[in-house]
């Protein structure tokens, strides 16, 4: 999708996500310039052709004289800090996000008085490397992008978020923040967990293990090369979350361990498991139409239709 008149965007956070993000919204046609609180990755931006400052306060003031979308890109752990220079030197500016988790994102960005101008954000991308130097334009060509549709969200804003997610190559997921927590919980965050847990497992075995690993040990345990500070910064501020679908999936591992030890079958699992797959496998994206940010019950409209894993391709 291309727009007519594309805003401009200031990126706070150039890691991975945050500067995949630079690149993509300057291959798309945006005016795009960001911040890295590291000098080395700054220059390194800059080196590669990319606009990107140390300086947060002279990066916030150019966003607020060109009325910039902002995106927070940094975890959550320094997002308030963030926020906090936001509200100094940039608060009448669109406002969205890139982390992981919304909810608390959000009542953040509610603390911080700056909710009127905030639509959440997602983009489900990544791998697992992190900083500058792995960031990727096409990281975001046909993913899911979840975009924040929670009471109070204005159209404005809602379309200038949507409007670079769409840019950028990804689907629009419509999504309130609660719900996307509880979702990400099990598809996202639950993962890295079990991958350090299976990458652990192989480690106890010792070198005859790890001799032996192939396909499914690799697959299995691909996120858990990411750095662990940044794993615990992806899943720890959903840890309401993530603690109800690990009772979950303990319980579901505990029922596996006793019929194996009773009855020598994990068929149950097993086949519970193929199942569960084979609907992940065949799950169609269905296209939202007729819905134009801004119309009445356009928040309600939108809500609904990601609950059901609509998607909008395109802007009315």
């Amino acid at each position: 999708m291309t727009s007519a008149k594309k805003a401009p965007v200031c990126v706070l956070g150039t890691g991975l996500i945050g500067g995949s993000l630079v690149r993509a919204a300057v291959t798309a046609g945006y005016d795009s310039w960001g911040y890295n609180r590291s000098a080395a990755g700054a220059e390194a931006a800059r080196t590669d052709g990319f606009d990107v400052s140390e300086d947060l306060p002279a990066v916030l003031r150019r966003a607020a004289d060109a009325d910039a979308l902002i995106v927070v890109a940094v975890p959550m752990p320094a997002v308030d800090h963030i926020l906090s220079s936001i509200v100094t030197f940039a608060s009448q500016c669109a406002l969205t996000d890139v982390v992981s988790v919304k909810a608390p994102v959000r009542a953040a960005v509610h603390a911080h008085g700056l909710a009127s101008r905030y639509v959440g954000g997602h983009p489900m991308a990544g791998t697992a490397e992190s900083g500058w130097g792995a960031a990727d334009p096409d990281l975001f060509r046909d993913a899911v992008w979840a975009v924040g549709v929670d009471e109070g969200t204005h159209a404005d804003p809602w379309a200038r978020v949507a409007r670079l997610a769409l840019d950028c190559g990804s689907v629009v997921l419509p999504v309130v923040a609660d719900e996307h927590d509880r979702a990400v919980a099990r598809v996202s965050h639950l993962p890295h967990v079990l991958a350090e847990a299976l990458a652990l497992a192989g480690g106890i075995g010792g070198d005859l293990a790890f001799g032996l690993a192939a396909g499914s040990f690799r697959d299995g345990t691909r996120v858990a090369g990411t750095a662990p500070d940044l794993v615990r910064a992806i899943c720890e501020p959903n840890s309401a979350a993530l603690l109800d679908v690990l009772e979950e999936t303990l319980a579901v591992l505990g029922a596996a361990r006793d019929s194996l030890r009773v009855d020598n079958s994990l068929a149950e699992l097993v086949e519970a498991g193929y199942d569960a797959r084979l609907r992940y496998e065949s799950a169609q994206r269905w296209e939202i139409t007729d819905v134009r940010p801004g119309d009445h019950d356009w928040l309600e409209t939108l809500r609904a239709a990601g609950q059901r894993g609509g998607v909008l391709t395109h802007l009315n």
